[in-house]
């Protein structure tokens, strides 16, 4: 089944999982957290105790007889509770931000080791721009989540209770009744409304995704875009998921702007409901003007907030929304997990035996039948054969990129399954047809076959690979950056970086998958040679096209639908007269002719 990661999020999943997930991160600052609360409850408490003092002072001021020195009291006890309001929020902020800081970070480096862990199947399934965006915008959702939901809807309802259990201790029941009715009415409202509209949302960031992922595959394939003229039909492609996003953000517009108009008309009801019963008991003489200002206040100060909290519930639940795929992601299951408690590979000699292997990347087509081969310590096996023989999968299966079907991949008799990943990787290096490079500078691809190497290593291995003559004739020296997978590099420039990489990894295993194949004839032979030094005294696997490049090799196994059909060296198999001896006579052919065409 194709991962695309960005259709609608997955059902078995819910906001609370959400949520739990995110709890381990808050244990790590216990502390913090408790402080945070304690902060928390302290500006709260201040804040309601601010219409308390604004109704002292109306009171005192609507009694002319009294010292003009207690309304002053007052006025500075108010102003100290506005201040130490803020002032405790502040300090909230300030002592919680490592721990927002930290939760996005641990999340992210979790998400992104888990999907270096996923098997290569996923990544060749996959689509970056929409997995690149789905991570963005769940970090983001993990700082909006901590921070609104534990400092506007904890704060918030704290300062309900409080002005609740304040109203139903001074004043008549109705008050209560009226604040909590307001309350249940809002926030069903809020809730109901807010459900609803969640799926333009979920469209919204669907279309994001999928527009994403069009924009950067067309543009990582510039070249080819370019070379078909093609660029007003990638804007069509990219253009109809921009379609679709507008008209779901039109929608998600629209709706949250009659959300919002039903939000302001239950709490002007709530608050003339109040007003109305707060002006009855002064004009009854059952509460004073300083009560009248204190209901007003508090229904200010209450329904403010309130106010805010269905904005804030909203993006809480598109928090979620967002959260939901990055997190998707690492419920991907590893497909090539290690066994519990696998131990490391032990390299003594580095023999390398593939025993009765079957292989298939999908359950109804079939790779290999049966291979059995071993490369003795230190000897070198070529493998040559039509494309689609099934060569390059040899590789993929010594590095465990995939599990075998049938049979077993042995190196010194250990099954690659029972050990370590890291360790069976450390063990093989490999110089692939298709060379990659990181969009970084020259010296930065090279000494990524052993990140901790000293320049000067760093500088050998690119003698070795021949290399390091055109790198001192750049500008920029080892500092050239190559460009997005390299492209400011030609092919065989690529393919020498990627064999000095390979050198300077030194492993006991060598793969050579036409590890000469992007190179000029000239350089071919000359790296040729230091191939087969580098390569003397390991176990080399060299996947080959060109016959003439494996002449030298130990054992030479030729490959026809993914059964080995002939092994011998070279000259065994040209006395063999078969498929090898064919494939011989062809290029040595072609070889001719491209002589007589350059003379």
């Amino acid at each position: 089944m194709r991962i695309t990661h960005s259709g609608p999020p997955p059902k078995d999943r819910n906001d609370w999982n959400t949520i739990k997930t995110l709890l381990p991160y808050l244990w790590e600052f216990k502390g913090r957290v408790a402080v945070a609360l304690v902060l928390l409850v302290a500006a709260k408490v201040a804040n309601v105790w601010v219409p308390l003092a604004l109704k002292d002072i109306v009171d005192a001021l609507n009694r002319p007889g009294e010292l003009l020195m207690l309304p002053v009291a007052f006025l500075i006890a108010y102003g100290l509770l506005r201040f130490s309001s803020t002032f405790f929020g502040e300090l909230r902020d300030m002592v919680f931000a490592r721990v927002t800081q930290r939760a996005i970070r641990r999340a992210a480096i979790k998400v992104f080791n888990h999907l270096h862990a996923l098997s290569l199947r996923f990544h060749l399934e996959r689509q970056t721009g929409g997995v690149s965006r789905d991570i963005e915008r769940g970090s983001r959702g993990i700082q909006f989540l901590l921070n609104f939901m534990l400092f506007n809807i904890l704060p918030t309802l704290v300062e309900i209770g409080l002005v609740a259990a304040i109203l139903y201790a001074k004043y008549d029941i109705w008050f209560t009744v009226v604040t909590f009715a307001t309350l249940v009415v809002y926030v069903a409202f809020t809730l109901g409304i807010t459900e609803w509209r969640m799926i333009f949302r979920r469209t919204m960031n669907d279309m994001d995704s999928k527009a994403n992922t069009r924009a950067i595959d067309s543009l990582i394939n510039y070249e080819t875009v370019k070379y078909f003229g093609n660029e007003d039909y990638e804007a069509r492609r990219y253009d109809e998921h921009l379609q679709s996003w507008e008209k779901a953000a039109v929608k998600n517009q629209v709706s949250l702007n009659a959300l919002n108009s039903g939000q302001s008309a239950i709490i002007a009801v709530g608050v003339t409901l109040l007003m109305a019963l707060a002006a009855d008991g002064v004009v009854k003489g059952t509460m004073t003007l300083g009560d009248l200002v204190l209901v007003n206040a508090f229904m200010l100060q209450l329904y403010s907030p309130l106010h805010f909290l269905g904005f804030v519930y909203r993006e809480i639940r598109h928090a979620l929304a967002d959260m939901e795929k990055m997190f998707g992601l690492l419920a991907q299951p590893a497909e090539i997990p290690d066994r519990p408690g696998a131990p490391a590979l032990e390299v003594k000699a580095g023999e390398v035996r593939f025993e009765n292997v079957d292989f298939g990347y999908d359950a109804k087509r079939q790779i290999l039948h049966g291979v059995d081969f071993a490369i003795p310590a230190g000897h070198k096996v070529a493998v040559v054969g039509a494309s689609g023989a099934g060569k390059s999968t040899l590789s993929r299966l010594l590095f465990r990129f995939y599990d075998v079907s049938g049979g077993r991949v042995l190196i010194d008799g250990q099954d690659i399954r029972e050990v370590s990943q890291k360790s069976l990787r450390a063990a093989i290096g490999i110089v692939p047809q298709d060379t990659v490079l990181f969009n970084d500078s020259i010296f930065y691809n090279i000494a990524y076959g052993r990140p901790d190497a000293h320049k000067d290593e760093i500088i050998e291995a690119a003698k070795a690979a021949h290399v390091h003559d055109f790198i001192e004739s750049l500008p920029d020296g080892y500092h050239t950056v190559v460009g997005e997978r390299g492209l400011k590099l030609s092919g065989g420039e690529k393919q020498r970086v990627a064999i000095a990489r390979t050198i300077l990894k030194n492993p006991p295993i060598l793969i050579f998958d036409e590890a000469t194949s992007a190179l000029d004839t000239r350089t071919e032979k000359a790296i040729q040679e230091e191939l087969a030094r580098i390569a003397a005294g390991r176990t080399t696997l060299v996947i080959a096209h060109r016959l003439s490049t494996i002449v030298d090799a130990d054992q030479i196994l030729v490959m026809d639908q993914g059964r080995i059909v002939e092994r011998g060296t070279h000259r065994e198999l040209l006395d063999l007269g078969g498929a090898y001896a064919h494939m011989w006579a062809l290029q040595q052919q072609e070889e001719g002719r491209d002589s007589e065409l350059a003379a």
